[in-house]
């Protein structure tokens, strides 16, 4: 095999092999159980909010409980193109065990089922100029429409042939398409699916992974690491943007692969007795957990009688049952 033609440039320094072997492993161990798969509900919940974070991204107001109804096939109340959004990412996402990554009819294909009757232009390259906006500030103006196909062509062949770890190439792909911007409109929602789909070359459980909803925490941090990359025309710290959240999607997504956490939930009523005004940040550190596994953990305990909150967030504290 030829070496590509355009070799994107990047570092790769030690926070990043960190990353990597972290995320390795996790990998691993997930790999290794014999139920390392989401169970089908939770692939489900997975799915919808990949969908509702990607799409909220791009300022689309839809919430988790109306993106669910719409894929149930139920009628929502909204806005008509944020409802055909949603509509046209759930049959964009139901393609991604049929896609081949390194193909631009597979790519053009996506996106015309990504950006059907929203723009004219879907599956088929930009005309004009286009800008990445941050509100009203232009942080990124995208390459002449001419040069878009030869630009494509390139990373593409590149993405096939590179020798690089999966986890970094799907991170620097990410980057490279966004600042290509190849498309008039859906090009942040198209960039993270593609990363999805060379993510599960590598391993197909990164297809129920929600990485998304963990950038949309981040939002005005993705926003700025691109344009850090931008200015420093390479893209070292997207690439490591992105690793750390890929690192946090499984960490979550492993602890909601499971039934509760019996050790997690004696260390969080120990800390609770021995100070009744713990907070959350506090748990995740006695616990290892992150916030959402904190709080799932003290949300089973709350729906089974075992502690209770008097008072609110702030001011409050938590109280045990006397039988526990």
């Amino acid at each position: 095999m030829k070496e590509p033609t355009y070799i994107p440039p990047f570092t790769i320094t030690e926070e990043i092999a960190s990353f990597v072997a972290d995320i390795a492993e996790m990998v691993g161990g997930l790999t290794a159980m014999a139920d390392h798969l989401p169970t089908p509900h939770l692939r489900k919940a997975n799915r919808i909010k990949t969908i509702q974070s990607s799409l909220a991204i791009e300022n689309n107001s839809l919430s988790i409980e109306q993106v669910t109804a719409i894929l149930e096939g139920k009628r929502v109340l909204g806005a008509p193109n944020e409802i055909q959004e949603v509509k046209n990412a759930i049959d964009a996402y139901n393609l991604l065990l049929e896609l081949n990554p390194y193909k631009e009819k597979d790519l053009l294909k996506a996106h015309k089922l990504m950006m059907t009757d929203l723009v004219r232009e879907n599956g088929r390259y930009r005309q004009g100029g286009v800008g990445v906006f941050d509100g009203e500030k232009c942080i990124h103006l995208a390459p002449p429409a001419q040069r878009v196909p030869i630009l494509m062509a390139e990373l593409l062949d590149w993405v096939k042939k590179t020798k690089v770890h999966p986890l970094i190439k799907s991170c620097v792909f990410h980057y490279e398409f966004e600042f290509i911007h190849p498309f008039a409109d859906g090009n942040g929602r198209m960039g993270r699916m593609w990363q999805t789909l060379l993510l599960m070359q590598w391993n197909p459980i990164f297809a129920w992974i929600p990485v998304e909803s963990i950038v949309k925490e981040h939002q005005q941090e993705y926003y700025d690491v691109i344009a850090q990359s931008d200015s420093e025309a390479n893209s070292t710290s997207f690439i490591a943007f992105m690793l750390r959240c890929l690192k946090q999607a499984l960490k979550e997504m492993k602890e909601s692969n499971q039934k509760g956490n019996p050790k997690s939930n004696q260390k969080i009523l120990m800390a609770m007795r021995e100070n009744p005004n713990i907070t959350i940040k506090e748990l995740q550190e006695i616990t290892g957990l992150s916030e959402s596994g904190v709080k799932k953990n003290i949300r089973q305990m709350r729906e089974g009688g075992i502690v209770s909150r008097v008072g609110g967030a702030k001011g409050g504290h938590w109280l045990i049952n006397s039988k526990s």
